[in-house]
């Protein structure tokens, strides 16, 4: 069955756009309420692999996450609220974004053969090199012109003995979502146009990782 449809709104109705966005999520027989809607994230990456792995072991820290970005129901905001962050009701992700991020960023890395190792947080061996961040951003913005979404991810990387920062950078993008003749949007939609998103960004991290490999390419010190 096809998603509920989310309308795209002209500026007369978007300061009713809850009212609105709840009533697009109800089904037509009976009128009872959907229940609530989970959706995974999967980063569509594309990477090239590298000419010479960095020396060493890369450890993918826990992206961290704050207010409602840090939780599992998907996060839209108004232009006319711009400072006002919303959460979908129904909809959701089966898993906290930051945490889908950091799962699908060090695949990617390992998938590319950026360092000789790649591990993640919970995993006990000594990492050369630290990967850390923060998911400040990532919500839909239905009510803009063409609506989109939107992600801001600031990295850092850090040497593990000593904590030399490396290079330090956000990562700012959106990905328009598809929206139909009839001014609607699906929840499919909404989060295909996350997974292209993600995926653009992490891409951008390989890259920016696989240039900075001719500094890196001494064995780290012991």
């Amino acid at each position: 069955m096809a998603g509920p449809l989310i309308p795209r709104l002209g500026p007369a109705l978007r300061l009713v756009l809850p009212v609105l966005l709840a009533g697009a999520l109800v089904v037509g027989c009976g009128g009872e309420r959907l229940r609530d809607l989970y959706f995974a994230l999967r980063s569509e990456v594309v990477v090239s692999p590298s000419p010479r792995p960095i020396p060493g072991t890369l450890r993918v820290t826990s992206i961290s996450a704050r207010g409602f970005v840090a939780g599992t129901r998907i996060v839209y905001r108004t232009a006319d609220e711009p400072l006002q962050v919303e959460r979908y009701a129904e909809l959701l992700w089966e898993e906290v974004p930051a945490r889908a991020l950091a799962d699908d960023l060090a695949a990617a890395l390992r998938a590319a053969g950026v360092f000789e190792h790649v591990i993640t947080a919970g995993d006990p061996a000594r990492a050369d090199y630290l990967l850390t961040g923060e998911l400040q951003r990532f919500e839909h913005r239905p009510t803009d012109d063409p609506p989109h979404v939107l992600a801001e991810l600031s990295l850092t990387l850090v040497r593990g003995q000593g904590r030399q920062v490396l290079v330090a950078r956000d990562y700012v993008g959106i990905e328009p979502n598809a929206v139909g003749p009839d001014g609607r949007t699906t929840p499919e939609a909404i989060v295909a146009a996350f997974n292209r998103l993600s995926g653009r960004l992490i891409s951008e991290v390989v890259a920016d990782a696989q240039a900075l490999a001719p500094r890196l390419q001494s064995p780290p010190s012991q």
